[in-house]
């Protein structure tokens, strides 16, 4: 059976820690094919200077080649929140024959029985995630073995964690500083000439 592993966020941008975290979750799933799939409207919080939909799914298309991973403008086309079970669906309704792992951070995974369905997302992949904070393992582990008791798989590794986030790439653009350390140069390229996050913004507009 192929094994798909499916990435979703709103990638804003698209860093050194994401891409960190599904190469590590390819190598270990041995997945056939990665997918990573950009957040329209994101459905659990509030998105702060958060880039065009354009300008975040060509981030993750130059961020990934190298890779020869995937990137699928599903979520962006649909109109609505983007849930994740739907998404699972749509996944899963193009390849009935493939097994599925959605590989999600830290603290999505700790709200996974907040989410949209997730019954849903709990019979289509196996949810796959790693430690991003002091707390390791153990509270993912913990959440995991309750999750199991309802229906859950899941898949809780003790990946080497980049002390990176998205933030911490928009703050940097803002001061003027050098992004190299934090995502790949055709990303930092990419920002620079479409002078993204230059301005803190909400959903709505400028603060």
């Amino acid at each position: 059976m192929r094994k798909i592993a499916v990435m979703g966020g709103t990638f804003n941008p698209i860093h050194n820690g994401h891409l960190h975290l599904v190469r590590r979750f390819q190598q270990i799933i041995g997945a056939d094919r990665v997918l990573l799939i950009p957040t329209g409207t994101p459905p659990h919080k509030i998105a702060p200077n958060l880039a065009p939909a354009r300008d975040r799914l060509e981030m993750c298309r130059l961020a990934v080649l190298p890779d020869g991973f995937e990137v699928s403008d599903m979520e962006i086309r649909r109109t609505g929140p983007s849930y994740t079970s739907d998404t699972l669906r749509a996944v899963k309704r193009e390849n009935p024959d493939a097994e599925l792992f959605f590989i999600t951070g830290e603290d999505m995974f700790l709200t996974l029985h907040d989410w949209h369905e997730p019954e849903v997302i709990y019979s289509l992949a196996t949810v796959c995630s790693a430690p991003r904070s002091s707390r390791g393992c153990s509270a993912l582990r913990s959440y995991a073995e309750r999750a199991v008791k309802n229906g859950a798989k899941t898949m809780i590794c003790d990946i080497q964690y980049l002390p990176i986030s998205s933030t911490i790439v928009r703050d940097a653009v803002r001061r003027g500083e050098d992004l190299l350390d934090y995502v790949p140069t055709a990303v930092a390229d990419y920002i620079y000439h479409h002078h993204l996050y230059l301005e803190e913004q909400n959903e709505s507009g400028i603060i």
